[in-house]
């Protein structure tokens, strides 16, 4: 007989709780690596000031991310890959010419 929703449901809870209390290894596990800010702005050639008003953040902020205090999330992670993987077309389109 095939193991109802319910069953494999309470199975993999099990599976969990074993994996967070480090009774047994996960199947796998995923990484994300933190963006290298400083290289980002550096690379478009904009003073910290300059890009922290382009991504519209408090220029501390920015400044954290450099100095790897904080690691930026969200619509700024996914804007600081943009600028990373193509920085002139993240340039044009914020308005801004590519130095």
């Amino acid at each position: 007989m095939k193991p109802s929703i319910f069953d494999e449901l309470k199975q993999s809870m099990k599976e969990a709780v074993q994996i967070a209390r480090g009774e047994s290894a996960p199947s796998r596990t995923f990484t994300a690596a933190a963006p290298d800010v400083k290289a980002i702005r550096e690379r478009t050639g904009l003073s910290q000031m300059e890009f922290a008003r382009l991504l519209r953040v408090n220029v501390k902020t920015l400044q954290n991310w450099e100095q790897h205090r904080r690691t930026p999330t969200g619509a700024a992670a996914a804007l600081l890959t943009v600028f990373e993987r193509e920085p002139e077309a993240a340039l044009r389109a914020l308005h801004r010419r590519a130095a």
